[in-house]
């Protein structure tokens, strides 16, 4: 399978595939091809499934339909309109990416490897994808849908994430795009993309229906089901962590939220500030040593409000939110970027994590019964 030949075949194959309309109907792809629009659909579509990144796109570039509009919003007003798709850096990204193109490249995204390379948030493989399919150049791509194709198509033993792994589907990838003319790389890497999700599927894939059966060497050995190879899954590391849900002296309709530092996990993002609980310690003690940490604020810890469970990538937490009793000391930003007393009504103005939504609902819950 590994011959010219049988890779031309391959090619050839994905994209009579395409001719014969098997490509799925999806917004960002109604022709002509708009760089902008190819670039923030792939950058919302890393991590995320195309059914719950389409509405968010859509509203996206409504909002922001040019790179110059992306370019002029505040960071909180690209945070709010990314609320609740996760992997907030895309969005931080997305704005620091935009504002260099406007200010270094007049406003239109580049076209060549080294100048797109040096964006932030672009690595190769969005590269690839923005310059096969919005500029009709010869570049491979390789997401999960993608590695999962030439995987199995070439019935690749290695570990998904190791290095020579990874090196073998990317040469693979290459391989196929050498075979088609530079216009016609964005259609087959489209065509590998959606093999992946619809008919290529991690369990049970549909090979009847897929038009690389002659050529996959998974299929005539049966080890379809065996690839690609996924390392051993480790067990996610728990940690509670504590929030304040504290009310404004005098203003008791106020509540006291906290703005997290730009850069690192959420960043940028508004919250009901608190922290990581440490060994040894009650989690009281744990908020109100971060409330003096983060804001310079004394209070003394109350019934709870909620306590919401939440898996990230690599480790899982416990959020418990307490009342407080604010007892000395005025808010300063100290381990936080920014704080506001805000209203409940006020609330729906800022981006908050999918962790505080749920203790704005809670809140929402008690202040209402």
């Amino acid at each position: 399978m590994k011959d010219q030949s049988s890779t031309t075949k391959c090619a050839a194959a994905l994209l009579a595939w395409v001719d014969a309309g098997h490509l799925r109907d999806l917004p960002w792809r109604a022709e002509p091809r708009d760089p902008y629009g190819v670039w923030v659909s792939e950058i919302m579509l890393q991590q995320t499934q195309t059914a719950t990144a389409t509405p968010y796109l859509q509203r996206w570039l409504e909002r922001f339909p040019t790179v110059e509009t992306l370019a002029v919003a505040s960071l909180d007003e690209v945070l709010k309109l990314w609320e609740g798709l996760g992997y907030y850096s895309r969005a931080r990204n997305l704005h620091k990416a935009a504002r260099i193109v406007v200010d270094q490249h007049q406003g239109r995204l580049p076209a060549e490897r080294r100048a797109l390379l040096a964006l932030p948030g672009i690595g190769r493989y969005t590269a690839g994808a923005i310059l096969s399919i919005a500029f009709g150049q010869r570049a491979a791509v390789l997401d999960g849908n993608v590695k999962r194709v030439l995987a199995r198509v070439y019935d690749v033993a290695g570990e998904i994430g190791k290095s020579a792994t990874e090196t073998e589907l990317w040469r693979l990838a290459e391989a196929l795009v050498e075979r088609v003319e530079p216009q016609q790389a964005g259609p087959l890497n489209e065509a590998l993309m959606d093999l992946g999700a619809t008919i290529c599927l991690p369990q049970r894939p549909r090979c009847l229906l897929c038009p690389l059966h002659d050529f996959c060497l998974a299929r005539q050995r049966g080890t379809q089901e065996e690839r690609p190879v996924r390392p051993a899954r480790k067990p996610l590391p728990h940690l509670d962590v504590t929030a304040a849900v504290l009310r404004r002296p005098g203003h008791p309709e106020q509540f006291l939220i906290a703005q997290r530092p730009p850069e690192g996990m959420l960043g940028g993002l508004w919250e009901f500030p608190g922290g990581k609980r440490h060994a040894g310690e009650s989690l009281a003690e744990c908020l109100q040593r971060e409330m003096q940490e983060e804001l310079g604020v004394e209070v003394a810890v109350g019934r709870l409000v909620t306590s919401v469970k939440h898996a990230y990538t690599h480790f899982r937490i416990t959020l418990h939110a307490f009342e407080c009793q604010w007892l000395a000391g005025e808010p300063q930003p100290i381990g936080v970027a920014d704080w506001r007393w805000v209203t409940m009504d006020d609330l729906a103005s800022y981006a908050f994590a999918v962790t505080d939504q749920k203790i704005i609902l809670a809140l929402a819950a008690c202040l209402s019964s």
